[in-house]
C-alpha cells in the first residue's frame, strides 16, 4: 500500500495547527466579550441595578410630587438558611416623587456570626427602572451576630415617569447566608461529601 507523501502530512498538520490557534484565539476573545455583553444585558433587563445604589434616585427625589396618582407598594420577604426575615409592614400607598421609608427585620437564628446578603426583585418587571432606592440594606453584605435581630430601612421614591397603567408595585427581597460552613460531625471534623454517582 502506498504511503502518502511526507510533505502532504506536514501540510495537513500545519493547517490543523493554524485552525486550532484561530479557534483558541476566538474562544479567548469571546471570553473577554462576555463581560461587556453581560453588562449590556443587565442594563437592558434591569438586573444590574439590583444591589447597587440607584444613580438617578436623587433626581427622582427632587421632582415634584404627583398627588394626582397613588401607587400601592407591597412588600415581601423570603429567607434562605438560618434567617428569620420579614417586612415590618406589608403595604404602603405613595405618590410618585414622594420619598418613603419601610423597615425590614432580620434575625440570625444561629449560635454563630453570619454574613448575609439581600437581593431585591420587582413586579411588574417594567416597574424596576422607576423604583429608585436611595438607601437600602441590600447595597451591602450584612453581618449578624449570634441570635441578633436587626431593623433595616429601605428609603425609596417612585419615579413620576412610571407608566400610568402601573398602580401596584411589589418589592420582594430574598435574604441568604453567604459562605455557608461545611457541616461537621460531633468530633468537629468536616462531613465528607459523597461523590456523585
Amino acid at each position: 500500500m502506498e504511503q502518502p507523501p511526507v510533505e502532504t502530512g506536514r501540510s495537513f498538520n500545519r493547517t490543523m495547527l493554524l485552525k486550532l490557534i484561530v479557534v483558541a484565539f476566538l474562544m479567548f476573545g469571546f471570553g473577554f466579550a462576555l463581560v461587556p455583553m453581560y453588562r449590556a444585558i443587565c442594563q437592558i433587563t434591569g438586573i444590574n441595578n439590583l444591589v447597587q445604589r440607584d444613580a438617578t434616585a436623587r433626581e427622582a427625589k427632587n421632582t415634584q410630587v404627583d398627588t394626582s396618582r397613588t401607587i400601592s407598594i407591597e412588600f415581601d420577604a423570603n429567607a434562605h438558611g438560618p434567617l428569620g426575615f420579614k417586612p415590618e409592614q406589608f403595604s404602603l400607598n405613595v405618590h410618585p416623587g414622594e420619598v418613603a421609608t419601610v423597615m425590614y427585620q432580620v434575625t440570625n437564628k444561629q449560635d454563630r456570626t453570619i454574613q448575609a446578603q439581600a437581593i431585591p426583585s420587582y413586579a411588574p418587571k417594567q416597574a424596576t427602572e422607576f423604583f429608585k432606592k436611595i438607601e437600602c440594606f441590600c447595597f451591602t453584605q450584612q453581618t449578624l451576630a449570634a441570635n441578633e435581630t436587626k431593623h433595616m430601612p429601605v428609603v425609596f421614591v417612585v419615579d413620576p415617569k412610571l407608566p400610568k397603567d402601573v398602580k401596584t408595585i411589589t418589592l420582594s427581597y430574598t435574604f441568604f447566608e453567604l459562605n455557608v460552613p461545611t457541616p461537621t460531625v460531633p468530633g468537629g471534623t468536616p462531613v465528607a461529601k459523597a461523590d456523585p454517582v
